[in-house]
């Protein structure tokens, strides 16, 4: 057998260039030559550990069963002779060209702020990963324009008070926490880094930052909440798309709720996917899969999107009617998370709800809808009892501590960053850490300069919206709700 033929250091190296491919992973001897080309994350990272130990990068990302899958046999070569090895050959390649200095990660100490994380993903993750995580539906417009309307909300600072010391602690559906900021549930946070969502548990401890497990998490959710000590007792809950097998979804809600797991957001704003065609341009590695939901990447002839792919499973019926199924089948609170129009939101409250978040899923599923400040502000327009009856969380687009205090004075109870905590945990825990620091500086930094020291003094008064309310949908008809107005609107303009 070929994995029996022992092979020095001396012979693999010399396997070094693209058109003669060899890698080292777990010892093991490989020849991927024909594959690099079609690897999802770019044949570059490949080749820069040709003739070399890639045990460490490969194990980053991929499972150890990869390569024995997907490989055809004969492309394993041997095993390679431990006598052989030297000091030189197991010293992690050098960059091939200046140009790779450049996917190099600065040191942490030196990133101030969300957009620094941002950009540095996008220079040293994989195109693939990049693809997935900052991808939009179709024209982007809904991604971009979360976040360009923080900018039109303006602060009115009530100055000369005492604001030496400053708190950013409040509580979350019962739980005391250390900011008034959660971690969004994201797919697959073990693209980026190999603690996936460990990793973002372990950096959100110190502050007590809650962090909402997605359904399609890298790990099960029993190996998550481990990954925190139990005597900090530290806040998670869970996001649940509602499979189209029932009986799957009632299965992992006992689970979760045996976990201690008191509270689940349902998301109701992918009954289908978006179109996210920058993830559907990059071939998806097909040894990715999400336990909980036992969903498998694959490509097809519409491209490699794994949100597409991998969210089949979800059930495009739920509708409001199925909230007695979810209640018979979870004993615990419920936030409904994708609201996005101030009836929505109305009707959660006067269903009971526990919560709502006002969320377009970064712009990922249906692009033109409402930037998630503007359902902010319909909501206090149109329903402003709501804030009364039930939590309201918002996310989608902030990125500042700053744009946290906005949405904190506008009436929400918590905001949630999604892709800024999967950006920062490229650097694993510590860059998790490191994330929620800068944005309690900056928290602390706009609360003490518009003039207050609590949470609990937050109210509009300190926010002025002129800017955005007259987008703000209020709750009369539409002048084009009858298509007989619609056609002489049409008519008169064809006179013109």
């Amino acid at each position: 057998m070929a994995a029996e033929i022992l092979l020095t250091v001396e012979e693999i190296s010399k396997h070094n260039r693209p058109d003669d491919c060899w890698i080292v992973v777990d010892g093991k001897v490989w020849d991927i030559t024909e594959f690099a080309p079609q690897h999802p994350g770019g044949g570059e990272i490949i080749w820069k550990h040709a003739g070399r130990d890639a045990t460490t990068s490969y194990s980053s990302i991929h499972a150890p069963s990869v390569l024995p899958n997907n490989l055809d046999p004969s492309k394993l070569k041997g095993t390679v002779d431990k006598r052989t090895i030297t000091d030189e050959w197991q010293r992690p390649p050098p960059s091939a060209t200046p140009q790779l200095k450049l996917h190099e990660k600065p040191p942490l100490e030196t990133i101030i702020n969300a957009q620094d994380f941002e950009d540095i993903a996008q220079r040293t993750i994989t195109k693939k990963t990049w693809a997935f995580y900052s991808s939009a539906s179709t024209d982007c417009i809904t991604r971009d324009k979360n976040k360009d309307y923080f900018s039109r909300i303006w602060f009115r600072p009530r100055l000369l008070r005492s604001v030496g010391t400053v708190s950013t602690r409040t509580t979350m559906l019962g739980h005391d926490v250390g900011l008034p900021i959660f971690v969004s549930p994201a797919a697959m946070a073990k693209m980026i880094h190999p603690d996936g969502e460990k990793g973002i548990a372990r950096g959100c401890v110190e502050d007590r930052v809650p962090q909402c497990v997605s359904t399609n998490a890298s790990f099960p959710i029993e190996e998550i909440i481990p990954a925190v000590p139990q005597e900090a007792k530290h806040p998670f809950f869970f996001q649940l798309y509602v499979n189209k097998d029932r009986a799957q979804s009632e299965k992992l809600l006992r689970h979760v709720r045996s976990l201690g797991i008191d509270t689940v957001f349902v998301t109701i704003d992918g009954p289908v996917q978006g179109k996210r065609e920058a993830d559907e341009r990059v071939k998806a590695d097909e040894s990715l899969s999400t336990p909980m939901s036992g969903q498998k990447a694959k490509n097809d002839r519409r491209g490699g999107g794994i949100g597409r792919i991998m969210g089949n499973y979800i059930d495009p019926n739920f509708t409001w009617d199925e909230f007695a199924w979810l209640r018979k089948h979870w004993q615990g609170k419920i936030v409904v998370k994708g609201v996005q129009c101030w009836q929505d939101a109305k009707r959660c409250a006067d269903e009971g709800m526990d919560g709502v978040l006002l969320s377009n899923h970064g712009g990922r599923n249906l692009d033109s809808s409402p930037p998630v400040i503007m359902t902010l502000l319909e909501c206090q327009m149109n329903c402003p009892e709501i804030f009364s009856k039930l939590e309201v969380f918002v996310d989608g687009g902030v990125r500042r501590g700053g744009d946290v205090l906005k949405c904190l004075c506008l009436g929400a109870t918590a905001v949630g960053f999604g892709r800024p905590f999967l950006y920062a945990l490229n650097y694993g825990e510590e860059g998790v850490q490191h994330f929620i620091d800068i944005v309690k500086q900056e928290l602390e930094i706009a609360m003490a300069l518009v003039g207050i020291t609590d949470l609990s003094q937050c109210d509009a008064s300190y926010v002025n919206t002129a800017e955005l309310d007259p987008l703000v949908a209020r709750g009369k008809a539409h002048p084009y709700a009858t298509g007989k107005r619609l056609r002489s609107v049409v008519l008169s303009k064809a006179k013109l």
